[in-house]
C-alpha cells in the first residue's frame, strides 16, 4: 500500500500544472585561501563564488490557467450556471440561468480576456470576474417548463434548449434559435418525451438527440415512459416532429436485464396513496446523457440509475442495452466513512460499485468507437405531501419529514442498518469501517434470506473507458480519491457547500459527473469534474489502453469552516479547441452549478 502510496505522489508532483516550484539553487563553494605573502603572513581569502541559479519548476504536460469568469445571478446564485455551450463563429458561450422565476440563457462574450481583473486572495482563489452577460435569452417567452439543457450546431448555426413541462408526465419541448445573428431569433418548437434532461447535435447537424429521463411524481401515481427523441434537420430545416424510441420491447425481460448487470429499484407491488404501483421496464429506465460517434452512425445514452447503457444505431434508429456490470472494490482503497476521523482508506471484499455514469462522451482510436463516462451514482428517493405523519403512514408511505414530506420509496440505506452475511465477519459494520456507507438495498441479498452477502455502493467514484462492446477498457480505479486525498489532506471528500472535510466519504466521495474530452496538439485528453470537491482531474486517453493520469487544478477555497469561496460543483463542461479560440490556446468553460459561476480555463502544453 504505502508503495502505491508514493507512487501516485510521485505522478501528481511530477505532473500537475500547479507544480510545485523547483528548489533554489546552492549557495557557490567558497574561494580557495590565498597564496602566503613575502612576509610570511597569509594573503587574504579568496572572494566567495556566485550563488548558483535557482532552480527550475518541474516539468508538466499542461499549462492550465483560470483567464475568465463570470458569476451569473451572485444574490442567489445556485443554478444560475449549469449547463454551458460554446458558439465558435462569434465566440460566445451560451450558460442556463435556472436561479430566477423564470428559465434563461445568458450569452458571454469570450473574444478577450482581462487577465489583470483575476485576483488570488490568501488562500490562492480568484473570486473576481471579468466577463459578463451581454444578452438574456427569456426562453419562457416562446416555450413553457424549465430549461435542462443546450446545445449549438456550427453546421447550421442554431441552438436547442431542452425544455421541461412543469406537470410531471407531460411532454417536454425543444425549442430551436437561430444564432447566425448578434441577437437569436426563436424557429419553433418540437415536442418530445416526457423530462428531457439533456440535447445534443449530432457533428453533421443533421440530428438532434434527446435524453427523456421520465421521472416519476412523488407518489408514483405517474410514471412515464423513459425514451429517446431524435428530430431530423434537412438542409437547415428543422422537422416540425420528433422519433420516439422506447423501450417498451424490453417489459417482458426484467429478469434477463438484470442478469446483465441492469438494475431496477422501484416500489412495484406496494399500494402508495391508493394506488398499486405496478413499475414496467420501461417505466423504470431512465435516460440520462447522450454522445454521438464521430462517425454520427452511433448514439450511446446513459442510464444512470439502471447501471446501464443504451446504444442506438441512427442508420436504422434500433436500439440495444448493454449492462455496466459492478466495480470490485476488494483490490481497492476506498474512505467509507464520514465519521471516522479523516483520511482513512481501507479494502473490502464484497462491496461493490455500481458505475451508474451520468455524463458520457466518446471518440476513436485506431478507427473503432469508445464511450468514456463519468461515473456519478444516483439512488432514488421520492415524497409526496400528507397532512401528518399518521396520514402518510395510512396511505403507504414508508416516514414522516416535515420538510420534505411523505416517503414514497427509497432503495438507500447505510451498511450498518443491514445485516450482513458472514463473509463480512472481517469488519465491524461501525462508523469506523463500512458501517457508514450508503448502499442500495435491491441488491445484495443473494438468497433472500435477510442477510447480505455483497454491498453495492452508488457511482465507481472513477471515470471509465468502455470499448463499443460495453466491456471495460479503463478505469482509473481509486486514483480520484488518492490523489485528492494527497491534495486536500483533511480536506479532502469535502461537500460543495460547505468546508468540512470527509463529509462526502460515505456517499460518492468527490463525485465525479462532468465529463469533456479534448485534443491538444496530438494529445486528446479527458476532463473530469468533481462535484462535491470542485476540482478537475485530467488524463491522457490518447491510447485507450495506456491512459495517465496528467493534472489536477481547481479555484476553491477549503479553509476549514470558513465560508466557501470561488467555483463550487462542476456540472457541465464545454472543451474549445486552440484554433477556435481568442487567445490561440485550448480553452475549458465550466458551469459551477453551487457558485452560479462560469470559468474559462486556459489549457497550453509545455
Amino acid at each position: 500500500m504505502l508503495k502505491r502510496s508514493i507512487i501516485a505522489l510521485s505522478l501528481l508532483t511530477i505532473l500537475t500544472g500547479c507544480s510545485l516550484d523547483g528548489d533554489d539553487g546552492k549557495d557557490g563553494l567558497q574561494g580557495e585561501q590565498g597564496p602566503a605573502g613575502l612576509d610570511g603572513t597569509n594573503g587574504s581569502d579568496g572572494t566567495n563564488g556566485s550563488d548558483g541559479a535557482n532552480g527550475t519548476d518541474a516539468n508538466a504536460a499542461l499549462s492550465i490557467n483560470l483567464i475568465g469568469r463570470a458569476v451569473l445571478n451572485a444574490e442567489s446564485p445556485e443554478g444560475a450556471a449549469e449547463i454551458v455551450a460554446y458558439q465558435a463563429s462569434k465566440k460566445r458561450i451560451f450558460a442556463i440561468n435556472s436561479s430566477g422565476d423564470s428559465a434563461v440563457v445568458n450569452i458571454i462574450k469570450a473574444d478577450s480576456f482581462d487577465r489583470t481583473a483575476l485576483v488570488k486572495d490568501n488562500e490562492g482563489v480568484i473570486n473576481g470576474t471579468n466577463l459578463v452577460p451581454e444578452i438574456t435569452l427569456a426562453l419562457n417567452e416562446n416555450s413553457a417548463g424549465d430549461a435542462n439543457s443546450i446545445a449549438i450546431d456550427a453546421n447550421n448555426e442554431l441552438l436547442a434548449v431542452a425544455m421541461a413541462a412543469d406537470n410531471t408526465g407531460d411532454t417536454g419541448l425543444i425549442a430551436f434559435y437561430d444564432i447566425s445573428g448578434d441577437q437569436p431569433q426563436f424557429i419553433k418548437n418540437v415536442s418530445v418525451g416526457a423530462l428531457p434532461d439533456m440535447v445534443t447535435f449530432s457533428h453533421d447537424g443533421n440530428k438532434v438527440l434527446v435524453a427523456n429521463e421520465g421521472e416519476p411524481n412523488g407518489d408514483y401515481s405517474v410514471d412515464p415512459e423513459g425514451s429517446i427523441s431524435i428530430i431530423n434537420i434537412t438542409n437547415g430545416v428543422i422537422s416540425d416532429t420528433a422519433i420516439s424510441l422506447t423501450f417498451t420491447a424490453y417489459n417482458d425481460k426484467q429478469a434477463e436485464l438484470e442478469e446483465l448487470g441492469i438494475v431496477f429499484a422501484n416500489p412495484t407491488g406496494r399500494t402508495i396513496n391508493g394506488k398499486l404501483i405496478n413499475t414496467t421496464v420501461a417505466m423504470d429506465l431512465e435516460p440520462e446523457y447522450i454522445s454521438v460517434s464521430k462517425d454520427d452512425k452511433f448514439a450511446y445514452v446513459t442510464l444512470q440509475e439502471n447501471n446501464a447503457l443504451a446504444i442506438v444505431n441512427l442508420e436504422d434508429n434500433s436500439l440495444e442495452l448493454k449492462g455496466l456490470g459492478f466495480k470490485d472494490w476488494s483490490n481497492l482503497l476506498i474512505d467509507a466513512s464520514d465519521k471516522d476521523g479523516g483520511v482513512n482508506f481501507k479494502s473490502y471484499p464484497g462491496l461493490y460499485g455500481m458505475y451508474q455514469p451520468d455524463t458520457i462522451s466518446s471518440f476513436t482510436w485506431k478507427g473503432a468507437n469508445f464511450i468514456v463516462t463519468a461515473n456519478e451514482g444516483d439512488a432514488r428517493e421520492y415524497f409526496f405531501n400528507t397532512t401528518d405523519e399518521a396520514d402518510c403512514l395510512a396511505k403507504g408511505g414508508l416516514d414522516y419529514d416535515k420538510d420534505d414530506g411523505c416517503l414514497s420509496y427509497i432503495d438507500e440505506t447505510r451498511a450498518k442498518d443491514l445485516t450482513l452475511a458472514s463473509n463480512f465477519d472481517y469488519l465491524n459494520n461501525d462508523n469506523n469501517d463500512i458501517g457508514r456507507l450508503k448502499v442500495t438495498t435491491v441488491k445484495g441479498d443473494e438468497d433472500n434470506d435477510g442477510e447480505y452477502e455483497s454491498l453495492y455502493a452508488y457511482g465507481a467514484r472513477s471515470f471509465t473507458i468502455w470499448d463499443s462492446n460495453g466491456m471495460v477498457v479503463f478505469d482509473s480505479g481509486d486514483q480520484i480519491s488518492r490523489i485528492t486525498a494527497s491534495v486536500h489532506g483533511a480536506a479532502f471528500n469535502n461537500n460543495e457547500d460547505e468546508n468540512a472535510g470527509d463529509s462526502r466519504s460515505d456517499d460518492k466521495g468527490a463525485e465525479p459527473e462532468a465529463l469533456a474530452l479534448g485534443t491538444i496538439g496530438e494529445r486528446t485528453f479527458a476532463f473530469i469534474g468533481l462535484e462535491r470537491m470542485g476540482g478537475i482531474m485530467v488524463f491522457d486517453i490518447t491510447n485507450p489502453y495506456n491512459v495517465t493520469f496528467q493534472d489536477y487544478f481547481f479555484n476553491r477555497g477549503l479553509e476549514a469552516d470558513a465560508d466557501i469561496t470561488g467555483d463550487l460543483a462542476p456540472e457541465g463542461m464545454a472543451f474549445i479547441p486552440a484554433e477556435q479560440s481568442a487567445t490561440n490556446e485550448a480553452l475549458l468553460v465550466v458551469g459551477n452549478e453551487i457558485s452560479g459561476s462560469i470559468a474559462v480555463w486556459e489549457i497550453s502544453t509545455n
